[in-house]
């Protein structure tokens, strides 16, 4: 047997959209179930998003740090954001973030891994980055706003992050994820063997 997620699509009875955000919705569907059974499931319609672990020569990983209103905490994250644009090249919206949030550019990209959010009740697929041989950015600083104008900037030591994740002190999802996929990574084939930075993306189809 294959391990491997595939897509399958059930019958949708109807639709509707009790709810339209600025970037987000909500979608109630009515959905045949296998016994022939019609029950209603409501989730958050999303974007997508992008992530981007970037890691400098000192193996050590940029983070910030942020409020989050619905959770009421101040996350450690990694840089991430959403894809605005229909068909986006998730590569240039992360390379776009990592500038725009930490003023740095990098030379490697690989993909990282890519994960749904929150399956059960939100579309959300994000696509994770690696990116290293990192540099300073050329050209004026992004203007903040909002949250962004509180941010915190560091860079800490992969272990750290991993000792942080296990006892529970780091919560972000991007964050776990991309940090324990990358000591896998490593325990694995390596880095180098990861996924092309343009590798095809089916949750979010692009054009290169």
């Amino acid at each position: 047997m294959t391990i491997k997620d595939t897509p399958e699509e059930w019958e949708i009875r109807g639709t509707r959209t009790p709810f339209t955000g600025a970037k987000t919705s909500m979608r109630t569907d009515e959905v045949v179930m296998p016994d022939g059974s019609v029950s209603a499931r409501d989730y958050q319609v999303h974007p997508g998003s992008v992530a981007v672990l970037a890691l400098d020569e000192e193996d050590r990983v940029l983070v910030i740090r942020q409020y989050r209103h619905p959770v009421r905490q101040r996350l450690w994250e990694i840089p991430a954001g959403l894809l605005d644009v229909p068909g986006e090249n998730p590569l240039h919206a992360a390379q776009r973030e990592l500038y725009e949030e930490a003023h740095v550019k990098a030379e490697d990209w690989r993909v990282l891994t890519d994960v749904y959010t929150t399956p059960g009740g939100c579309d959300e697929a994000v696509r994770i980055f690696l990116a290293r041989e990192l540099s300073e950015a050329q050209g004026e600083r992004f203007a903040a706003e909002h949250e962004e104008t509180d941010m915190e900037l560091a860079r800490v030591p992969v272990d750290e992050l991993v000792r942080g994740v296990l006892a529970g002190e780091l919560h972000n999802n991007c964050l776990v994820v991309g940090v324990l996929s990358l000591v896998a990574a490593r325990r694995g084939e390596g880095l180098d063997a990861l996924r092309p930075a343009l590798a095809p993306w089916p949750a979010r189809p692009f054009a290169s």
